[in-house]
């Protein structure tokens, strides 16, 4: 009898889910104590890891990039670091490990650190507490000190018509109808000629400009000048004077220094090297080349004259690049150490066709008297370039002079067809003008603007460009 009740026990089934879950229990708390304790670190960790990132940015920005005494680089680290990492159900707040490593310009920040994350469920796992670790690094260089070299071309080439309307207006006021005595008709260059009489007129066409309130090239160069050296209302910085020159050195704490120039036929000095303030004085004096009269460059001109002949000519762009390049002393790194000296950079702005006298210029279909009209020559762009020294480049694309149809006036203009036309095909962004500018430039400080365009905002971007520095996390 006492078999058969062992059997019927043995075949008995009702109390095994009971029986399982029993077995089963001590693991399952095991295991979500485990699970809880290990998320709550992981957040830990995620927090941590922020506060580490903030930290290692922290230490690179451009004010701090001219600390050169580490344990205060380290100090400004650790403080943004513990401020973001006193954080709940830590054993305590970590201290991190901060590593700084200078090359050159640049800075490198390690920040890493070693946390306990206390656990919910310590008799569970065996242990009080979750270790956690991570870090963060940035790198950045700091803002050089640099000297800027402002190139602006102010050959009669710069003296077109603003916008397409300043354009039609000029070859609209220029004409017979309106100037019987104009000395160069239909004409959307507003050429300052200093002998009008030569060609029986007694007002040029740029005082036929000024006086119709007609804006030219020269006066959107002149004004995005102005805007670098003077003033600008849009200095993120409050409490700095002058324009963005002056407002980027405060932002980046740093010092820059100016110089201004214009070229045509040579290089034209406005102010040598000095503060971006006192450069900025000179800026008023950018103005138009003047040419004695139409055909004639300077008085005394000959058809016989090898370098006053009797054509039209009065941008050696190449030539002034060498003037500048013979001013520019050797470029430094543009750090505070001891017998460093600033980066060396030239600002040109330019229509980027040249015409000057040469005897031996490449394109001989296009050359008349020595006169060659030509993109750039880059021969001393690469020349400046391999001393070191950063050029950026402004392009204010040379487009064709055509006056709104319904002026009846003048719908193309023959001379750019002939000589300027080929160089801007397909088209002016993309022709060999735009190339051989962009090649002349170091690599990301090209620019173009069109006709119409903002020359001010142009310009202003692109300084921004040239001396900004940023910070990234590199992990």
């Amino acid at each position: 009898m006492l078999r058969r009740a062992m059997l019927r026990f043995a075949r008995d089934r009702k109390a095994n889910v009971a029986i399982i879950f029993a077995l089963m229990l001590v693991p399952i708390v095991f295991l979500l104590g485990m699970t809880l304790d290990y998320t709550l670190a992981l957040r830990k960790q995620e927090q941590l890891n922020a506060a580490a990132d903030a930290a290692a940015i922290a230490a690179v920005r451009p004010a701090m990039l001219t600390q050169s005494d580490d344990s205060v680089v380290q100090a400004t680290a650790a403080a943004v670091f513990a401020a973001k990492a006193n954080l709940p159900g830590l054993s305590s707040t970590p201290t991190p490990t901060i590593n700084v490593v200078d090359s050159g310009l640049a800075r490198t920040i390690t920040v890493s650190y070693v946390a306990q994350s206390v656990n919910n469920f310590p008799s569970v796992l065996g242990r009080q507490t979750w270790q956690v670790s991570g870090s963060a690094t940035a790198r950045a260089s700091s803002a050089p000190n640099m000297n800027f070299y402002l190139l602006m071309d102010d050959s009669p080439s710069m003296g077109i018509g603003a916008t397409t309307t300043d354009i039609s207006n000029l070859i609209k006021y220029t004409a017979s109808k309106y100037q019987s005595a104009a000395s160069s008709q239909n004409c959307g260059f507003a050429c300052h000629e200093t002998n009008i009489a030569h060609d029986g007129g007694t007002q040029d066409n740029l005082a036929i400009a000024r006086a119709r309130n007609i804006t030219l090239r020269i006066d959107l160069v002149t004004s995005a000048v102005n805007q670098l050296l003077n003033s600008w209302s849009n200095c993120p910085q409050s409490g700095v004077s002058g324009g963005v020159m002056q407002c980027m050195a405060a932002l980046n704490n740093t010092t820059y220094r100016a110089a201004l120039y214009t070229f045509d036929v040579g290089l034209n000095t406005l102010a040598t090297l000095t503060t971006p303030t006192t450069a900025g004085i000179q800026v008023s004096n950018i103005s138009l080349m003047p040419v004695y009269y139409q055909n004639c460059v300077f008085s005394g001109c000959s058809s016989s004259s090898t370098t006053n002949p009797t054509t039209d000519f009065g941008t050696d762009i190449a030539g002034a690049l060498s003037s500048i390049n013979n001013i520019m002393p050797a470029p430094g790194l543009g750090s505070n150490a001891s017998g460093d000296t600033p980066q060396e950079v030239v600002f040109l702005v330019t229509d980027g066709v040249e015409d000057k006298i040469s005897a031996t210029c490449p394109n001989a279909s296009f050359a008349s008297h020595s006169r060659c009209q030509q993109p750039l020559d880059t021969t001393m762009c690469t020349t400046i370039k391999n001393r070191g020294i950063k050029i950026a480049v402004l392009y204010t694309e040379y487009l064709q002079l055509i006056a709104s149809a319904t002026t009846g006036i003048q719908t193309t203009d023959s001379w750019y067809m002939s000589w300027i036309d080929t160089y801007d095909e397909p088209t002016s962004s993309t022709g060999t003008i735009a190339q051989k500018l962009q090649a002349c430039a170091s690599p990301g400080f090209y620019a173009s603007v069109q006709t119409g365009g903002d020359i001010s905002g142009a310009l202003t971007n692109l300084f921004i460009k040239v001396a900004s520095s940023t910070a990234s996390l590199v992990q």
